[in-house]
């Protein structure tokens, strides 16, 4: 009788086992030319809430799917860690591999690709950056962190993937369970900020956090505003208690 195959997942809920492997479908995916984006040894990536509003940018050197398992799975980063990003936030996924980083080119020493694939990595993270400002409501992201200015590059053509599941995404969009779940990391954020001698850019991550929670707290009572009852005169507020 052959032996079943060990699940990586059995120790992990339902639900997140069902993401992960939502997930290792989209870090998996096979463009047109039968390359794997997130195999990319450099590349851009941008992480998507469930209203499609850009929340985190970064770049990375290790390749893009261990970076951006690194984000979304119990292995720390310092964005998980200070309470800027929480992962049940990250609903869709967008990658810009670098391809033609891998290699050095033809006549080109190691010290000289190495200055180069730094150069493009970062116009590249420049250039992806300005442009999800652009699509951002707020015109905000959660890095904590400038983007050094650099001058903007032709990006290579993107793949977007979305990690949670169609069973759980309906749940999870749901306002009032993120409400709650903003709620908790700006709580949480306001506390490492009060504990620790953080940089002003935690602090803007702050008010960005905020002006999210803000944002869905008043998209939500739009939702209600014709039920809101109107206090008669003299009524006092709040509930009353039968005497």
């Amino acid at each position: 009788m052959p032996k079943e195959k060990a699940n990586p997942y059995k120790s992990v809920s339902h639900d997140v086992d069902a993401i992960r492997k939502e997930l290792q479908k989209v870090l998996d995916f096979e463009d047109d030319q039968g390359r794997k984006p997130c195999n990319a040894k450099r590349g851009v990536y941008v992480f998507y809430d469930y209203d499609g509003e850009p929340i985190y940018v970064g770049q990375t050197e290790e390749q893009l799917r261990v970076r951006i398992r690194r984000h979304l799975t119990n292995q720390r980063t310092d964005a998980v860690a200070m309470n800027v990003l929480d992962p049940f936030e990250v609903a869709d996924i967008e990658v810009y591999p670098l391809y033609d980083l891998e290699k050095p080119q033809k006549g080109e020493g190691v010290e000289e690709h190495a200055a180069r694939a730094k150069a493009t990595l970062g116009a590249a993270e420049y250039t992806v950056f300005q442009k999800v400002l652009k699509e951002s409501a707020l015109g905000a992201v959660l890095n904590e962190k400038d983007i050094p200015k650099a001058e903007e590059i032709k990006l290579p053509k993107p793949y977007r993937g979305r990690i949670i599941p169609a069973g759980l995404y309906e749940l999870r969009k749901h306002p009032d369970v993120r409400i709650a779940r903003r709620a908790s990391t700006v709580a949480a954020l306001a506390r490492v900020i009060s504990e620790r001698d953080v940089s002003p850019g935690l602090r803007r991550t702050l008010l960005t956090q905020a002006r999210r929670l803000e944002r869905l707290a008043g998209q939500r009572l739009e939702d209600f505003k014709n039920r809101i009852p109107v206090e008669a005169a003299g009524e006092e507020t709040g509930d009353s208690e039968d005497s």
